[in-house]
């Protein structure tokens, strides 16, 4: 593992338009080898987009094992490239839709997208922000991913082991919750609401912390760019009459939301995660 974060370390220093390309060769290499993760990612296209042919569906495939590869690699950037360099290679578009409502409490919805580090590490730069993050198997991993993400210093960080209460705590004082509510996590806290038409077990987290943090809802979305050109993270306007009443409602809502940025860069979405693992009672398993 030292080893390969030793060579994250020497390629950073290359231009992004070389990683990158680098990351789509490794990327094909990896579509051909990590036979078990391109069946989950097939199986979910085929639930997500069973208007395309299987021909159409493998493009897709090939595609997003590139892009995970390319941002895999380019988190050498993330961990150690300059302040300045940065700036450059991660824009910031519609902050606007932020900075109307940043004197209220806010949760920036980030789905995971292939450039959700990249945007998250770009806010923390200038944005003090609150997130939470997963235990990693390896320490040293842990170390440098905690490490990447606070040495801007303006981040918090609990573990999800924490539970939500520093989160919440943070929030109503005024922090951003920079929040993934959009992987499947069982059915404990979830509903069971559409996702591309199919029933997928969905936290209920973004209404329940809204409405407990008395937060406004502004999703940022991460892109990567082609050819090594960067990332775009982008704010959207403040959602309205959210939370509402209905926790079910918002839950669909924020799937709906998703679903349709998706769309927009389907390649980019994280297809190797089981998103439809948790079935409702009498379901077949999809994996």
């Amino acid at each position: 593992m030292r080893v390969a974060v030793f060579l994250l370390w020497l390629m950073h220093f290359l231009p992004l338009s070389i990683q990158a390309t680098i990351g789509n060769g490794l990327g094909w290499v990896l579509y051909k080898l990590a036979r078990s993760r391109t069946r989950v990612a097939r199986i979910n296209l085929k639930l997500c987009f069973p208007e395309l042919s299987d021909a159409e569906r493998e493009a897709l495939v090939r595609k997003h094992v590139q892009s995970f590869m390319r941002g895999a690699l380019e988190h050498g950037l993330l961990w150690w490239a300059p302040r300045e360099r940065l700036e450059k290679l991660i824009r910031i578009e519609g902050l606007e839709h932020w900075l109307a409502v940043k004197d209220q409490p806010v949760i920036w919805l980030a789905p995971h997208f292939m450039g959700l580090d990249a945007g998250g590490t770009r806010l923390a730069m200038d944005y003090p922000a609150v997130s939470m993050y997963g235990q990693q198997k390896n320490p040293y991993v842990m170390q440098l991913l905690l490490r990447s993400r606070t040495r801007f210093g303006t981040a918090e960080l609990y573990s999800r082991q924490d539970g939500i209460k520093p989160v919440i705590k943070a929030i109503r004082k005024g922090l951003p919750f920079y929040y993934l509510p959009d992987q499947d996590f069982g059915a404990s806290d979830a509903v069971f609401v559409p996702f591309f038409g199919v029933s997928a077990a969905t936290v209920t987290g973004l209404s329940r912390l809204a409405r407990v943090g008395r937060a406004k809802i502004v999703p940022a979305i991460s892109r990567q760019l082609p050819g090594g050109q960067g990332y775009v993270l982008t704010f959207y306007p403040a959602w309205d009459n959210f939370p509402s009443d209905d926790v079910e409602a918002d839950t669909r809502r924020m799937n709906e939301f998703i679903e349709q940025r998706v769309r927009e860069m389907p390649e980019q979405y994280f297809w190797t995660h089981k998103r439809f693992k948790t079935r409702p009672p009498g379901e077949a398993k999809f994996y």
